[in-house]
């Protein structure tokens, strides 16, 4: 289907409310939804609702704020400890189920507090293609996907951020950071800060994607291929162990497959 055919079914989406509220993270998707949301429905029926839990990073919410500032949305902060749900913290395959699900029931009742009659997701086509419970949660939720409806995939989301001046369209892929932690490992308070500290650190080095997988205390980190070789310059490498080793890791390896986003699915079988 033609881009603009796809863009046009978006729109008619949008149409069928007259208020909405955004599960907004400021990523690539979900600044793309809100931007568009805002230009059919106005600021003042759009409403971005972000999480505030230890399994997202600091740097992102503060990020989530300056565009939904740059996009003038209307932000509502819902605090959130994911960490107080057991079956979150066993970090069992379906973790990523019992996440959204306890998630989005909050994004649900404050969208309702704020009068919006709809809550959308940024899911799109390519979140088909990969090991995906949340999924689950979204449909028994009956939580709406308009960019997935609308057929829209990862790299037509980024063309028409490119061509709305949207700073995202280039940001790199995002998850939460118990997405860095092989299943059957609990996660941890201790475990998701070592992690943020890490990746921190390697996004002040100027590197564009990366992910710390915490395999107890060994990091194993995933850069592109085209920039493996940087890190393994001595003065950044030495001064990468050092930081890493600061932050609690007792191992620290490179990952030669290097940077793909969903790789702990990997030893998923059926």
């Amino acid at each position: 289907m033609p881009l603009t055919d796809k863009l046009e079914r978006l729109q008619q989406i949008f149409l069928r409310h007259k208020t909405a509220a955004v599960a907004f993270s400021g990523g690539v998707d979900s600044t793309f939804l809100l931007h568009a949301a805002i230009e059919q429905l106005g600021c003042d029926n759009v409403i971005a609702l972000t999480a505030v839990s230890p399994l997202f990073p600091a740097a992102e919410l503060k990020a989530s704020q300056a565009l939904a500032a740059s996009l003038g949305a209307r932000q509502q902060l819902i605090e959130i400890d994911l960490l107080q749900q057991p079956e979150v913290v066993a970090n069992q395959p379906e973790r990523c189920y019992h996440c959204k699900k306890n998630l989005f029931q909050k994004l649900l009742a404050a969208a309702k507090e704020n009068n919006c009659l709809a809550l959308f997701d940024g899911s799109n086509l390519d979140d088909l293609e990969d090991y995906r419970p949340g999924r689950k949660a979204l449909a028994e939720l009956q939580i709406s996907s308009p960019l997935l409806e609308a057929g829209l995939s990862k790299q037509e989301i980024r063309q028409l951020s490119k061509e709305r001046s949207l700073p995202t369209w280039d940001k790199g892929s995002f998850a939460c950071l118990a997405s860095r932690v092989p299943y059957g490992i609990e996660l941890s308070s201790e475990r998701l800060q070592r992690i943020e500290r890490c990746e921190n650190w390697l996004q002040q080095q100027g590197f564009s994607n990366y992910r710390v997988r915490c395999h107890s205390e060994l990091a194993r980190i995933e850069l592109p291929a085209a920039e493996i070789n940087r890190l393994l310059e001595e003065q950044l490498r030495s001064r990468m162990l050092d930081e890493f080793k600061a932050a609690g890791f007792t191992y620290v390896t490179l990952d030669l497959q290097g940077f793909r986003s969903g790789s702990l699915n990997e030893t998923l079988t059926g």
